[in-house]
């Protein structure tokens, strides 16, 4: 019994020293981070600087593969599948992580159990804007008009279960009100039918729509954050606007598959403070605008974790499912 005592000491003595030095040795070749999403979109704009600063501070190559499709769950899946050795990384996001779990039992990956958190980068607040036709200049008005019409106010997204959905759901959700969901093919699409007029309102992202909000061609009515949008100043948040407990935003972060070694996590989790503590990248981010976040891996899964039920509970009130 001693002997065996032993042997299962000496054993894990061993594959602890074993991770130790495997992450001290850690990068020694190319790294892969493979975006969920097609390029030119913020996530890969995203991940190729971030891409690009972790080759700097590994001294290793990084290589960005974009694996669209099936709201990001064809890259999650890959990543979930992939050795855990830290050298295939995911650019998980809201939708990947969260979201897309929530309405979709059938997923192949589970956003808990198959992944090792190991940063968020960064995160970005919807906003709600409106046609400039629609007669509503805040909150207040536009709620009451949804009350007074009831399904006559149409809100666009980025396509069916997307964080845009979702966030639009939660809206019709928190604020009682009956408004119709219209899905697009992509932001771009959606963005050209609400400036035209063809629908009244969106959830999106400051950036997409900055240009047309200082043009006067969309009016921007909250913030969906605890303060307000440094490129958007003027614009109140949910909560100012009388609307409380109503935030949601578009984050990314990095991910590895489960089982990856702690030591190899810890590593990547201190490259990646390193990098968010570089001025162009905070300049690069609220070009983007995201700020960044760098929590801990252990912060980044209480987060997913806490979301994947928030989202959880509103696919279920909202009657979403795929």
């Amino acid at each position: 019994m001693k002997f065996f005592s032993k042997l299962v000491g000496f054993l894990s003595l061993f594959f602890i020293c074993a991770s130790i030095a495997h992450a001290q040795a850690y990068p020694n070749k190319p790294i892969k981070l493979i975006v969920p999403f097609p390029p030119g979109g913020t996530a890969d704009i995203l991940g190729r600087m971030l891409g690009d600063k972790l080759a700097t501070v590994t001294s290793q190559s990084v290589i960005i593969e974009n694996r669209a499709g099936a709201a990001g769950g064809i890259a999650a899946q890959f990543v979930a599948k992939s050795p855990a050795d830290g050298y295939t990384l995911l650019l998980g996001t809201t939708g990947t992580q969260t979201m897309n779990p929530a309405i979709n039992s059938k997923l192949s990956y589970d956003p808990l159990k198959d992944f090792a958190s190991v940063s968020n980068f960064g995160a970005s607040p919807f906003v709600l804007v409106v046609n400039p036709n629609v007669p509503a200049q805040n909150l207040k008005e536009l709620i009451d008009l949804a009350n007074k019409k009831p399904g006559s106010l149409r809100y666009a997204s980025f396509g069916s279960g997307s964080s845009a959905h979702m966030t639009g759901e939660m809206f019709k959700l928190r604020a009682g009100v009956d408004i119709v969901h219209v899905p697009y093919k992509g932001a771009a699409p959606a963005l050209i039918d609400v400036v035209g007029g063809h629908v009244d309102m969106m959830f999106t992202l400051t950036p997409s729509v900055l240009q047309q909000i200082r043009t006067g061609s969309l009016r921007a009515i909250a913030v969906a954050a605890p303060q307000r949008d440094p490129a958007i100043p003027s614009v109140p948040t949910f909560a100012e606007a009388g609307l409380n407990n109503f935030m949601s935003d578009s984050w990314y972060g990095v991910f590895a598959p489960a089982g990856t070694p702690q030591p190899i996590i810890a590593k990547l989790n201190a490259d990646i403070q390193r990098i968010l503590a570089m001025p162009d990248v905070k300049q690069k981010l609220a070009s983007e605008g995201a700020i960044a976040v760098g929590n801990s891996p252990e912060q980044f899964t209480e987060q997913v974790r806490k979301e994947l039920d928030h989202w959880t509970k509103i696919a279920k009130e909202a009657k979403i499912s795929e």
